[in-house]
C-alpha cells in the first residue's frame, strides 16, 4: 500500500487493515469515517508514536489541526491527558464525522476533544500543555514554537511547505538546502530558550517532508535563571 497516497480510505480498504494491533483498530475506524487522506493516517500516527515516547500527559493542543486526528491519538497513546483542543481556522465539515466514529470506536474519547476555529494567535496556551503541529504551513511553524516557548510548553512540529523567500535561512544556504536550513535555524531557535531538543524522522516513504523536531522546556528554576539574564543550564538528552 502507498502510504503518501493523498486518496480518501474508504471502507473499500478495509481488508488492507485485518489485525487487532492499535493502529489496525485506528485504520478501519477512518475508513468508517470516509473522510480522511490515506497521507494523513500514517502521518498522524508516526508523529504521535513518536511524541508520546517522550511526552506524557497535560491538555493536547493541536494547532493547525485539520481533522484533528493527531490529538485523538495522543489521547488514545496515553489516556494520563484528560482532554485535547484541537484548533485551526476552519475546521473541516467531516471532522465532526470522524471525531464520532472514533468516539463510537472508543467511547472514553467521548466529550473529551474540543473543536475551535479561531487563529493560533488567539488560542491561549499554558505550560502544562503538550502543543503540536503536523505540516503547518510555511511560518505557521514558527508561531506554533513561539507560542509554545512563550508559555514554556513541550512542543512537537512536523514542519512543511518551507517559505524560502520570507524564512531565516541564517546564511547556511551554501552549506544545506533551504529547508533543512530553516529546520536547523528552529532547533536552534528552541536551544537558545534552554530547551532540550530532541531530532527525529518518520518514515520517508509517506512524505519527504518527514523531520520531526521535539523541544522539553527548561525546569522552572532554569526558567526563572534565564528571565534574570543567567545562562540556563541544559542537559543533553539522548535520543
Amino acid at each position: 500500500m502507498d502510504r503518501s497516497s493523498r486518496n480518501r480510505l474508504t471502507e473499500r480498504l478495509l481488508p488492507q487493515f485485518p489485525g487487532e494491533t492499535l493502529f489496525d483498530r485506528l485504520a478501519r475506524t477512518v475508513c468508517r469515517a470516509g473522510c480522511l487522506p490515506r497521507k494523513e493516517l500514517y502521518e498522524a500516527w508516526e508523529v504521535a508514536r513518536r511524541v508520546r515516547r517522550r511526552f506524557r500527559g497535560g491538555r493536547v493542543v493541536d494547532l493547525a489541526c485539520g481533522h484533528g486526528l493527531l490529538a485523538q491519538i495522543l489521547l488514545l497513546l496515553d489516556d494520563s491527558s484528560s482532554l485535547a483542543l484541537a484548533v485551526d481556522r476552519r475546521i473541516p465539515e467531516q471532522a465532526a464525522r470522524l471525531t464520532a466514529c472514533l468516539a463510537e470506536s472508543w467511547p472514553r474519547l467521548a466529550g473529551r476533544v474540543e473543536f475551535v476555529e479561531k487563529d493560533l494567535e488567539q488560542v491561549a496556551l499554558k505550560r502544562d500543555d503538550l502543543v503540536v503541529s503536523v505540516h503547518a504551513c510555511g511560518g505557521l511553524t514558527d508561531l506554533v514554537l513561539e507560542r509554545a516557548m512563550a508559555v514554556g510548553a513541550r512542543v512537537a512540529v512536523l514542519p512543511c511547505c518551507h517559505d524560502l523567500a520570507a524564512g531565516d535561512l541564517g546564511g547556511l544556504q551554501g552549506w544545506l538546502d533551504g529547508p533543512l536550513a530553516q529546520d536547523v535555524l528552529r532547533a536552534a531557535r528552541l536551544r537558545e530558550a534552554g530547551y532540550r531538543v530532541v531530532t527525529q524522522q518518520i518514515p520517508g516513504d509517506i512524505t519527504p517532508k518527514n523531520r520531526l523536531l521535539l523541544g522539553e522546556p527548561p525546569a522552572p528554576d532554569c526558567t526563572r535563571r534565564m528571565l534574570d539574564g543567567q545562562k540556563p543550564v541544559v542537559e543533553e538528552r539522548r535520543t
